[in-house]
């Protein structure tokens, strides 16, 4: 089964990998591209020079697509990173948390396929003007950075598809072949993930995190800096419920983000997290992930055209 997205992407599953700090680096990325998707190096952590090097290491570690993720909120010096980017023969962008025009049309001249995140049909009336090839589609309830105001994936991938005649990425709430069945019935002709990504095998953050996940509810996610930049969806652990609670500014400290992403302390930082956490259960391979929800996307897609088929038929 062929769409938009695997033929332009080069890719044979149209399952993407989320950009998330720290997190969408060489040895996640590079597993998601073997395994058939379109693996992520990420720039929201603002550490350019490592990203520089993780950019790198995809050329030694697959011969697969991939593609970056440009922040443009995060990332200081926008100028350099694009130079590096061009020189360095990155084929795909997705850009985000930002203006379009400031680097959709240089990207495109450059040759560049680029997608841009959206939260909102005026997002996406924004990036359509400024040229992009697609668009990242997200929802509220997806884990990460979030427009406070912005609607559930179920309302605002089929508004834009209707819309816009340009192919669509689906985020927020995809982990298996039922949810990614779903966002085909909605317009879209791929998915990203987020949250299941993060409880993989070949994610980098430790096992504590990848637990609370397994262990989490989908109603044990908050939003936190609802009245501050930026909101985010994180896990909600007693800090989170707090910082809610009495509507104060979470802390992106490197150090308490590195004590919760790597050292395991889930009350030292923020803990990103959709509510799609309810949904998994285990820590599995990249590659399994992969396979089994495309296989049960296409299973279920045909088994849906049959029964429509029949029921015409008659």
């Amino acid at each position: 089964m062929l769409t938009r997205i695997t033929e332009l992407l080069g890719i044979e599953i149209p399952i993407m990998q989320a950009p998330m700090g720290w997190i969408a680096r060489s040895r996640l990325a590079s597993a998601v591209s073997i395994a058939g998707g379109l693996g992520i190096i990420e720039t929201s952590s603002g550490d350019l020079a490592a990203i520089r090097d993780e950019i790198r290491a995809m050329r030694e570690l697959t011969d697969k697509p991939w593609g970056v993720n440009v922040a443009q909120h995060f990332v200081r010096d926008l100028d350099g990173l694009f130079e590096f980017l061009v020189a360095n023969e990155v084929g795909f962008v997705t850009t985000s948390a930002g203006d379009p025009a400031v680097l959709v049309p240089r990207l495109k001249d450059a040759g560049v396929t680029t997608f841009h995140v959206v939260p909102s049909v005026r997002g996406a009336e924004k990036a359509v003007a400024a040229g992009v090839d697609g668009l990242v589609v997200e929802g509220i309830e997806g884990g990460g950075f979030k427009s406070v105001d912005g609607p559930s994936t179920l309302v605002l991938v089929p508004e834009i598809a209707e819309r816009f005649d340009v192919p669509i990425v689906a985020a927020g709430g995809f982990i298996d072949g039922r949810s990614m069945a779903a966002a085909f019935a909605l317009g879209a002709e791929g998915v990203q993930m987020g949250t299941r990504m993060v409880c993989s095998v070949e994610s980098p953050v430790h096992d504590n995190w990848k637990q609370a996940i397994v262990d989490g509810r989908e109603t044990e996610t908050v939003l936190v800096n609802r009245n501050f930049r930026p909101a985010m969806r994180t896990m909600r652990t007693e800090k989170t419920a707090r910082l809610d609670a009495e509507n104060e500014p979470a802390s992106l400290g490197l150090d308490a983000m590195m004590a919760t992403y790597f050292g395991g302390d889930m009350e030292a930082g923020v803990a990103m997290s959709g509510q799609v956490q309810g949904r998994i259960h285990s820590v599995e391979p990249v590659a399994e992930i992969l396979a089994s929800a495309w296989a049960d996307c296409q299973a279920i897609l045909a088994e849906l055209g049959s029964r429509t088929a029949g029921s015409i038929s008659k």
